[in-house]
């Protein structure tokens, strides 16, 4: 479950009390700012979810002959197929991208399952990554 994984990481990362009450409102305890703003940050990974349209700088976990996978923020994953990696026709995924490589890549498409499609195409016309 994210929350007891949550919990975890922030109490042996940031080094904070955290409290979540039956509402969902979340309590920080932090002898200083940057371990609250640490956990802060943690969280909003957590919780985040991939918007449509948007572009986020990713890192790619995975490179297969079809395309890669993306992830966008920890724990959320996304498809950039190979037709949508540049506006030039590629051969091999590895002539243009390599697992490790950090990638602006758009939220494409979200389908009913939650499978993110991405492209990194779209996002290098556009140049402007607006999340994490």
């Amino acid at each position: 479950m994210k929350i007891t994984s949550a919990i975890w990481i922030l109490r042996s990362q940031a080094g904070v009390k955290i409290d979540i009450d039956d509402t969902g409102h979340i309590n920080i305890a932090s002898i200083d700012e940057t371990s609250a703003q640490k956990a802060i940050d943690i969280i909003k990974g957590i919780v985040a979810e991939a918007e449509l349209g948007r572009i986020y700088m990713g890192k790619v976990k995975r490179v297969v002959d079809f395309g890669a996978f993306v992830e966008i923020f920890p724990g959320t994953e996304g498809l950039v197929h190979i037709s949508q990696i540049s506006d030039k026709r590629i051969a091999k995924v590895t002539d243009e991208i390599n697992e490790g490589d950090e990638i602006m890549v758009k939220v494409i498409e979200i389908d009913k399952t939650g499978r993110i499609r991405l492209s990194r195409k779209d996002a290098m016309k556009e140049k402007t990554p607006t999340a994490q």
